[in-house]
Order: structure tokens, then C-alpha cells, then sequence
């Protein structure tokens, strides 16, 4: 069974209290890290964050924050950069994230290795 068609939980109101429903949804798809930082914490409590984090893993959404994560060119990256050259420090802190983002991915089940969801360097 595919992932994204996972049934959903018939208790849930699908509209009701969905962050994504009831905030900006540009919030989403905004080019700010900060942002996106916001969408992300929004995204924790939502009823639907392992379905719609499962059904963007499957269709490799180009960008956004889907299911707590954030995609650019359908990778999962752990923050997005602001424009110009990142500084060390930075470097080793994407490579920390990118590993906390692995296992966040590990524990929804939806991989097990790197070929399964392509996670950006």
C-alpha cells in the first residue's frame, strides 16, 4: 500500500483544525527560513502531519513545508539558507539537523536509507 493513500482517521475534521487551513497558506511557500521555521512548529500538533509528510515524500514536492518538514527541489532539508555563501559554523550545524531530520523521517517510517528520500547536502 502506498504511503500517501494511507487511510486517514475518520475522527478527524478534515478542515477544522488544520494549521494549514487556518493560517496564511503562503506561510507554507514563503522564502523566508524564518518563516518556514514558523510553518514547521505550526505543522507539530497537526492530525494529519505523517499523512501529508508521506504523500510529499511520494510525489517529491519541489518546495514547502509539508508534514513538519521542509522541501526544496523535492529533497527534505533540515532549515532553509538565507541567500549568499553560508558560513562555517552553519555548515556544521545543517550537518547536525540533517541528521535530527533522517531520524524524524525514520520514526514516521517513511525511510530507512538515503536512497529511499533524497535528503539535500
Amino acid at each position: 500500500m502506498s504511503l500517501a493513500l494511507a487511510p486517514l482517521d475518520l475522527n478527524v475534521e478534515t478542515e477544522a483544525n488544520l494549521p494549514c487551513r487556518k493560517f496564511d497558506p503562503d506561510l507554507w511557500f514563503s522564502d523566508s527560513p524564518t518563516d518556514l521555521d514558523v510553518a514547521k512548529s505550526l505543522c507539530g500538533d497537526c492530525p494529519l502531519r505523517v499523512e501529508c509528510l508521506a504523500g510529499a515524500v511520494e510525489r517529491a514536492e519541489p518546495w514547502g513545508v509539508w508534514g513538519g518538514e521542509i522541501f526544496e527541489r523535492g529533497a527534505v532539508v533540515p532549515r532553509k539558507r538565507p541567500r549568499g555563501r553560508p558560513r562555517k559554523e552553519d555548515l556544521a550545524r545543517d550537518a547536525a539537523l540533517r541528521v535530527e531530520a533522517e531520524a524524524r523521517l525514520a520514526a514516521n517510517g517513511l525511510a530507512t536509507s538515503r536512497s529511499a528520500v533524497r535528503l539535500a547536502a
